[in-house]
């Protein structure tokens, strides 16, 4: 990917017509039994903010590819495009924007309503360096973080030992096999209306 003509802020992400994949990363006590049903065990936390990273380096990155501790078990999340749309729409940025939200009150204010926050983070390469574009993450609050567990789910898997893989081969500097083994992630269609709001 030519990082010129590459957007400052884009949602890029592994996508069907119906589903978008997403990357959580978690001790192996939540991590495990979630790959084998599909869903997150009774102990995962419903009422807390979780965020969601479609963006697999970003995740490598923020995980140590599955070293750091609390989040050794890397996941794949496949889920319902449209609880992602519907999650976006009603989103805040997590920071405040004097252009976007007016005063700070009044980003607080729409802050606490929200059941969903955005962060735009510098995207990775294979070596986790900062890119000069950004990649999404999404924090899902409330209901939202219930529905994101119990309704969009299609499916949960463990790539712990894709990322221990590819991590071997940056570390022996094969950078072009590494990138061969990368989830593929393109372009996400989102609504302009809706990255013009987030996006500041």
């Amino acid at each position: 990917m030519n990082d010129q003509n590459e957007p400052r802020r884009r949602i890029r992400a592994r996508h069907t017509e119906s589903t978008i994949t997403v990357y959580q990363a978690y001790r192996p006590e939540i991590g495990g039994p979630a790959a084998r049903t599909g869903r997150f065990p009774s102990s995962w936390k419903r009422d807390r903010m979780t965020w969601i990273k479609p963006s697999f380096l970003w995740m490598m990155y923020r995980c140590g590819w599955g070293t750091k501790e609390g989040q050794e078990t890397v996941l794949a999340v496949e889920i319902e495009r449209e609880g992602f749309l519907r999650a976006l729409r009603h989103a805040c940025l997590s920071h405040h924007v004097p252009a976007l939200h007016g005063d700070r009150a009044a980003w607080q204010r729409q802050l606490k309503r929200a059941p969903a926050r955005v962060q735009w983070d510098p995207e990775r390469d294979l070596r986790l360096r900062p890119l000069p574009y950004r990649s999404l993450q999404l924090g899902l609050a409330g209901e939202a973080a219930a529905r994101y567990a119990d309704e969009w789910i299609v499916g949960i898997e463990d790539v712990t030992a894709l990322a221990t893989q590819i991590h071997a081969r940056v570390r022996a500097g094969e950078l072009e096999s590494a990138a061969a083994l990368l989830p593929e992630e393109r372009p996400f269609p989102v609504e302009e209306e809706v990255l013009a709001r987030l996006a500041a």
